[in-house]
């Protein structure tokens, strides 16, 4: 499913309420939006999210408000932030992430919750089967949790010689970061490789990371899926990876190497 997609099941949701249901909410619907990163690290999905909204006859200040709440990419106050989002009685929580949704439904058992997450919402107890959720949940999986094996083999097959493999999670994102591990490691011993797990949830760590794995010379990076990796953190990897390209091109063209 395309994101357009996905962000129009988002403006659809709140539509296809039941009527007795809306009737007991405000003359206009409050869509509270509730992300673990910064409005300044996602701009092209808020976008995105409200261009899909205007398609399903929804536009933010005119027939739909929207609470945004973002934590910054501090995990720990997604709950708090649910919580003011249930105290506003919105309408409908749009979430993305595992966490985020997890957050969510231990804030409210009535108020309609959409997700986005990358592992198995009933293995992780967002909802009681894929066939019938139940409850007050629905949404969508992209199984990037469950293909963190097969993640690795294609790795090992883009670098064959790799022995050593350095895997960049967000520390913060502890239940997604389990099953992933428990995924990985396995299937790093079956390959016969070893992984090293780098933690980064802040720019900062990032570099902290890439300065690990560049001193003690990993033979390649597997990213998780963690949301903040395709925030302002995906900005990082990509100068580091354009960073460390420069300067294994300047090593090789200086008269000193070899």
């Amino acid at each position: 499913m395309t994101r357009r997609e996905f962000v129009t099941l988002l403006g659809g949701a709140a539509a296809a309420w039941p009527l007795a249901a809306r009737a007991q909410q405000p003359a206009m619907p409050v869509i509270g939006f509730l992300d673990t990163r910064s409005a300044e690290a996602i701009p092209e999905r808020l976008r995105a999210y409200r261009q899909g909204l205007k398609e399903a006859g929804y536009i933010e200040g005119e027939n739909v408000a929207i609470i945004y709440r973002f934590a910054e990419n501090q995990g720990h106050r997604l709950p708090e932030l649910a919580s003011d989002l249930v105290r506003r009685q919105v309408t409908l929580i749009a979430t993305a992430g595992d966490d985020v949704a997890l957050a969510a439904k231990a804030a409210t058992k009535t108020i309609p919750i959409v997700f986005i997450t990358s592992q198995d919402p009933v293995r992780i107890g967002l909802v009681a089967s894929l066939a019938r959720p139940d409850g007050n949940l629905t949404g969508i999986n992209f199984l990037a949790g469950e293909l963190g094996a097969k993640r690795l083999e294609l790795l090992r097959e883009l670098v064959p010689g790799a022995a050593r493999i350095a895997v960049l999670v967000n520390p913060a994102s502890g239940a997604q970061n389990e099953f992933t591990l428990r995924e990985l490691e396995p299937a790093a011993r079956a390959m016969g490789v070893q992984i090293q797990i780098m933690n980064a949830g802040t720019r900062q760590e990032i570099d902290a990371a890439f300065e690990t794995i560049a001193r003690e010379r990993h033979d390649a990076l597997l990213v998780g899926s963690d949301t903040f990796f395709r925030g302002r953190g995906a900005a990082s990897l990509a100068l580091h990876q354009k960073n460390r390209a420069r300067s294994n091109a300047e090593r090789a063209l200086s008269p000193h190497c070899g």
